[in-house]
């Protein structure tokens, strides 16, 4: 056994399967093979076993999909940040956290290398390496893709078969995939032609197509305090438990499948199919009540905030000052975010069926066409004059040049 240590971000898929012993031939490394569950389910089933058959000196299994919900999800979902109007940012705010997680693992193993299966092409790359520099710029990073003659997942398959290692994936199915309690995403096979439709009988995971999903639509009701989601239908329930429901309601109804053809961090397109079911409810169920208890002005320059928080996250930019500035501002917009959300689910759409809050900006009086004494109709005509004084001069400037 090596005295070097490097902790490896394992998996159980194809790229840390080869990796742990391409480690042990060209380091000469004791590997330690590190799996961080936010949310995978049964996918964490057997990688100990698997990874000490690889070629793993020791594994860990470390389990943070609670704290991934309360500290990056919740964030994210509170800001109101989607990536290009349809990532909802999935895999982005999961690589933070289990950079983190790695780098604590190492920092007591003493290891002096920390490993990653990103490829040299993808985000994921910037994301664990600069979250790593962020918070232990001592530790050296390693990046088999940048480094290694193999040049595609059959490569990677004929490596595991010339050295008498169970492969996890069999070619002709070799989808790239990334699956924690907030979504999954697809990648390669037919997805990486963009005219061709994408075989959702073969690809989803989570829940079926709209039109597959139920004729008949779904009510449900959640509630929140100060932004975040703590009931469904009036039963109060833990962060875990909230989400996964919601997953199961939203994948019955076809809810938030996207194909999407996003810019990568490095320069180039690449296209994906996201399922993200009970994400896509919560932020729309969230959006209606800041619809409801934010002034016109916040809400405004709070959807401003929502573009640069995606990017900065899209792009793994979570452990910088603006990211946590950002989130200070967005924490004081939901102080007034409480209140109770009705939606309907049905073949893909979500529709609002109502909404209630103590601290609802709506006022019936003022809103209703019947005349009340909050509200003067005749006090329009002033506003109007002062609204467009700056267009009636420009205008009386243009005719004057006629």
């Amino acid at each position: 056994m090596s005295n070097k240590k490097v902790v490896l971000a394992y998996s159980g898929g194809l790229d840390t399967t080869v990796i742990i012993p391409w480690l042990k031939e060209n380091y000469n490394y004791d590997v330690i093979a590190a799996c961080i569950d936010v949310g995978q389910g049964n996918e964490t089933e057997g990688l100990e076993e698997r990874a000490l058959k690889s070629g793993a000196s020791k594994f860990y299994l470390k389990t943070v999909t609670e704290e991934f919900i309360t500290d990056y999800i919740y964030p994210t979902m509170k800001a109101g940040a989607v990536y290009e109007t349809s990532y909802m940012l999935g895999t982005s705010m999961a690589r933070p956290l289990i950079a983190k997680v790695l780098v604590d693992i190492a920092l007591q193993e003493g290891a002096e290398a920390i490993c990653h299966g990103a490829t040299g092409k993808g985000n994921d790359q910037v994301r664990f390496e600069l979250t790593i520099k962020a918070l232990a710029p001592q530790l050296k990073i390693i990046a088999p893709w940048r480094i290694w003659d193999m040049q595609s997942r059959e490569d990677e398959i004929a490596y595991c078969q010339e050295r008498g290692i169970e492969c996890p994936v069999k070619k002709g199915d070799s989808y790239s995939r990334d699956r924690n309690i907030w979504h999954i995403s697809h990648e390669g096979l037919e997805l990486e032609d963009p005219a061709q439709e994408p075989n959702y009988d073969k690809l989803l995971k989570l829940g079926v197509t709209p039109q597959a999903a139920p004729d008949q639509g779904t009510a449900i009701s959640i509630s929140f305090e100060k932004g975040i989601p703590v009931a469904i239908n009036g039963e109060a329930m833990d962060p875990v438990t909230l989400l996964t429901t919601l997953n199961e309601l939203g994948g019955q109804n076809g809810i938030g499948i996207v194909d999407i053809l996003e810019n990568r961090v490095v320069g180039m397109k690449s296209r994906g199919v996201y399922e993200t079911p009970g994400g896509t409810i919560l932020y729309k169920a969230h959006e209606q009540l800041e619809h409801m208890c934010l002034d016109k002005q916040t809400y405004a320059y709070k959807q401003t905030i929502a573009i640069k928080f995606a990017e900065l996250v899209y792009s793994g930019e979570w452990f910088t000052p603006l990211r946590e500035a950002l989130s200070a501002f967005v924490d004081s917009t939901q102080e007034v975010i409480t209140g109770t959300v009705h939606l309907v689910l049905y073949k893909g759409n979500i529709i609002p069926a109502g909404c209630t809050s103590p601290n609802s900006l709506y006022n019936e009086s003022i809103a209703s066409f019947t005349t009340g004494e909050l509200y003067d109709h005749k006090d329009a005509e002033g506003f109007i004059n002062l609204f467009g004084l700056s267009m009636k001069i420009r205008g009386m400037l243009n005719n004057s040049k006629n």
